[in-house]
């Protein structure tokens, strides 16, 4: 099967999503703008999810235009991934709503850890099924690139983070 059906479903999902999200900013009922101050963590945990799920519907999009067929394991690899993105308004909305509480918050984190080992089960699924010749593993194409991205990603994590840090020496 081609891939367009796929997309096109995904496509509808992720809108969906998005309209969810976008429907749950409530209108305040006074016309000062000072009513939008207690919004404010809610609006930024919109633009958050927003934001990720515009990195995710990007993503998927060049994801399938490198591949070639649909299987029925890349079906359920990418439903997996919608089951998690679909779970952003609901993580979105109680986290803004309880002005970044710790429990909700990490409930948004959970998610979107979910949501990241979906995208890289949905990735590996589809070089399983394309083998050797698929567009997506880039190792392949030129290892020169792969070994330049692994040394990067090995670089950010050189230095622990300050704030861990800091967080250390006061306890």
């Amino acid at each position: 099967m081609k891939t367009t059906r796929l997309e096109a479903f995904s496509d509808g999902v992720l809108a969906i999503i998005i309209t969810i999200m976008v429907l749950e900013l409530k209108v305040p009922h006074v016309v000062e703008l000072a009513a939008l101050k207690p919004m404010l963590p809610h609006f930024l945990s919109y633009v958050l999810s927003f934001i990720y799920l515009g990195i995710y519907w990007n993503n998927h999009h060049h994801l399938f235009q490198a591949a070639k067929q649909v299987s029925g394991g890349i079906l359920w690899a990418n439903l997996h991934l919608l089951f998690w993105l679909s779970l952003f308004p609901f993580a979105t909305d109680w986290m803004g709503e309880n002005r970044l509480a710790s429990t909700p918050t990490a409930v948004y984190g959970f998610v979107l850890l979910m949501a990241a080992i979906a995208y890289y089960i949905l990735e590996r699924v589809i070089i399983a099924r394309e083998g050797r010749g698929s567009l997506l593993p880039l190792a392949f194409v030129n290892s020169w690139i792969a070994g330049g991205l692994y040394a990067f990603v090995a670089f950010l994590w050189l230095i622990p983070d300050p704030r861990i840090e800091r967080q250390l020496e006061k306890h």
